[in-house]
């Protein structure tokens, strides 16, 4: 679905556009890689937010990665527990 980690920004192919909502690892720019929610398309990036709410950021879709199943299930985890606190819907 995504960029292998190993080939993100060495000319790697556009991965095809995941379904609102899917999570994703953004590899680039970052000494860790952050994991977002699938949010859109603005011309060339994808947008990312993160599952817990917060400002969307932009990515280029070849710098990204599928999550692992570890990563889905924290990104689940931590909606559930800012939707608990009453801070996304």
């Amino acid at each position: 679905m995504c960029a292998g980690t190993e080939q993100a920004g060495q000319n790697a192919p556009n991965p095809p556009t995941p379904v609102v909502g899917t999570i994703v690892v953004d590899v680039a720019r970052w000494e860790q890689p952050l994991v977002g929610e699938f949010r859109g398309v603005v011309g060339p990036y994808w947008m990312l937010r993160a599952p817990r709410g917060g400002t969307e950021w932009e990515v280029r879709p070849e710098h990204t990665r599928e999550a692992t199943p570890a990563e889905r299930l924290a990104a689940r985890t931590a909606r559930e527990n800012a939707r608990s606190r009453g801070e996304v819907a």
